[in-house]
């Protein structure tokens, strides 16, 4: 019987760890492509599933709940994991350069590495927030955040910029948090103030007025502030400025507002 393997004859490359490349590895495993070498080059070993970000930041979920550990799925779909950054793509030569290592050269690429929240179009937004994705980073900070609760007194103000569906969940899901982790500590939960920010007349721009009124209820029932109507226009380390001059200081900035290419 003839068992020598098979050659290789296309390199494909999974660039990022998304839940498209989820699903092609996935495939991979269960119907390899006889010929093809298959290789994930990810930042981040466990890729975040993103709808589940509100829920592992309100405490519903843990962080292996919400998270794909693209080790053992590579594993199965017999493809060779890379743990690195790509800082860049050199077509010429069908590579994709990475930080700290040789390039990985490819006949098939897929790009699959999310979205970030544009923080060029507002002056001092990019060094001044937390943007919620990438979210590894994102909840870096927050675990840094709940830190610092843990550790002082008074009162601690959170600002969410955006107030479309993810805004309005990530805003929910942090006063519930805070709350809870206030509460755990013997102190009141309305030391944890969350404000909403928003640069329309109303929250939920893209859905219907049914689906903005129960939101807009939640919001106030669980006392969390919004304010709407005025563009943040300015941001500063710990502190915003909306359209019409006026500003709010806060310990933590969490920005979720319309997404750009990664």
């Amino acid at each position: 019987m003839n068992s020598s393997p098979v050659p290789i004859l296309k390199d494909l490359v999974l660039l990022g760890g998304g839940h498209t490349h989820v699903a092609v590895l996935r495939r991979f495993g269960m119907r390899p492509i006889p010929g093809v070498r298959l290789t994930v080059v990810a930042r981040d070993v466990h890729t975040p599933y993103s709808g589940m970000l509100p829920g592992l930041v309100a405490g519903h979920y843990e962080f292996d709940e919400a998270h794909i550990d693209l080790g053992p799925l590579c594993r199965f779909a017999g493809a060779r994991l890379v743990h690195a950054a790509a800082t860049g793509l050199n077509l010429e030569r069908r590579e994709v350069c990475c930080a700290d290592r040789p390039p990985i050269r490819f006949d098939l690429l897929s790009i699959n590495i999310g979205a970030t929240p544009s923080l060029d179009v507002v002056p001092g937004a990019a060094g001044g927030v937390v943007p919620v994705k990438p979210i590894s980073r994102f909840v870096e900070r927050w675990d840094r955040l709940r830190e610092r609760v843990t550790a002082r007194s008074g009162a601690v103000r959170v600002g969410v910029v955006g107030a479309g569906a993810g805004g309005v969940e990530l805003a929910l899901a942090v006063n519930h948090a805070l709350g809870d982790q206030l509460e755990a500590l013997g102190r009141p939960r309305s030391l944890a103030e969350v404000h909403l920010f928003g640069a329309g007349a109303a929250i939920l721009p893209a859905h219907n007025r049914s689906m903005r009124k129960r939101l807009q209820d939640q919001l106030d029932r669980h006392g969390l502030r919004v304010h709407l109507g005025q563009a943040v226009t300015n941001v500063a380390p710990g502190k915003v400025t909306r359209a019409d001059g006026s500003t709010m200081a806060f310990d933590e900035i969490l920005w979720v507002t319309q997404a750009g290419a990664a």
